[in-house]
């Protein structure tokens, strides 16, 4: 099969789809692989490297996704990719489809089999997501601690306090991949922490892993207690595949003393804020209701090189395994890879993005 890994265009977004030494298993299976010229150098895996796995370097983005069987990238495709996908062409990245229309619809006119990894799934867990979600959720703290500077427009609250001053109170809305690493995070650095959850069972096991932070069963009116001392709000909610649910009203908000920071890691499913709206690390944050708002959309694209190893970590296998036996049989062979399609021939094939978009929803055919 020939696979082919385009540079990323998305801005502010460094990843690359594969590493360089999965580009030579995939080759040393029989393999084509197509890589663009620059794709890994972000990441710093140059182009050379490439090369001394035995991939071909491409200068021209379109002439990958025009040769490329399986296209195996990040991010969502751009807006200027949208008539480079063609029928029966599989692509494998994280799509995020339930909160872009725009985007779901422009897959559907391509008639791409897209396999997205953030819905993925294998027993309960994300297996594809839940690397960035880790990052995200660890990047959550420092980003939030940092913007609580009076210099960067926060409240001037240091989260670890010091002798005879309090420290910061951090409460993180979720206690999944990204909620566990903040709050992870958050005690290291001396906080007083709080995590909302709903599942009686992942707080328990919160509760024996985090001594020091607290659990508290996810309500408005508990939420509510909390929002008037919050320094740093964590925002680490997530419905697989579909939007993510707004927790946090505006009017909420205007409980929150000036300068606290909400860091909305639900971005890329649409936020768990009303107020929230996707930002970029060129310019990371804005207020509303006198709260600063980090809304970065591809937070782990800031640390690029332990992103994409991450990444190609956890998604190589299913590589592997649509290069070598295609669409069908791969997902014979890897149950969990019939989750992560969401489009395939012109239709929805994720319940959760069709009742997003009110489209009827088509299970895949494999």
């Amino acid at each position: 099969m020939i696979i082919g890994i385009p540079r990323e265009i998305k801005r502010n977004e460094a990843r690359v789809g594969l590493l360089p030494s999965a580009a030579y298993l995939l080759i040393q299976r029989g393999h084509e692989v197509l890589v663009e010229r620059g794709a890994g150098a972000g990441a710093g895996f140059p182009d050379a490297d490439y090369q001394q796995a035995g991939a071909q370097l491409v200068d021209d983005h379109a002439r990958i996704f025009e040769r490329a069987e399986l296209v195996v990238k990040v991010k969502e495709p751009q807006p200027e990719e949208y008539g480079l996908l063609r029928p029966g062409q599989m692509l494998f990245t994280y799509l995020h489809l339930a909160p872009d229309r725009a985007l779901t619809e422009a897959l559907l006119r391509s008639r791409v089999t897209g396999i997205a990894y953030e819905t993925v799934e294998v027993n309960r867990r994300l297996p594809l997501l839940e690397p960035m979600s880790e990052i995200a959720g660890r990047m959550s703290v420092f980003v939030g601690a940092y913007f609580l500077a009076k210099h960067t427009g926060g409240s001037g609250t240091l989260l670890g306090g010091v002798p005879g001053v309090l420290p910061g109170r951090v409460v993180v809305l979720g206690g999944g991949a990204s909620g566990i690493n903040a709050a992870r995070m958050a005690t290291g650095l001396g906080a007083d922490v709080t995590i909302l959850e709903v599942d009686l069972e992942r707080m328990r096991f919160l509760d024996i892993t985090l001594h020091t932070a607290h659990t508290l069963y996810s309500s408005e009116a508990h939420l509510m207690d909390l929002l008037p001392s919050v320094d740093l709000l964590v925002g680490a909610v997530l419905v697989p595949g579909a939007k993510a649910p707004k927790l946090i009203r505006r009017e909420m908000l205007r409980c929150m003393r000036p300068g606290s920071v909400l860091v909305d890691i639900a971005i890329d499913q649409g936020g768990c804020a009303e107020t929230s709206r996707p930002t970029t690390h060129d310019q990371p944050t804005f207020v509303e209701e006198g709260v600063l708002h980090y809304c970065v959309a591809n937070m782990p694209g800031a640390y690029a090189r332990t992103a994409t190893q991450a990444l190609t970590n956890v998604t190589y296998p299913y590589v592997e395994a649509l290069a070598d036996h295609g669409l069908k049989d791969a997902c014979r062979r890897h149950s969990a890879l019939v989750s992560g399609i969401n489009v395939q021939d012109g239709k929805p094939t994720c319940r959760a993005v069709a009742e997003a978009h009110g489209m009827p929803f088509t299970a895949p055919t494999i």
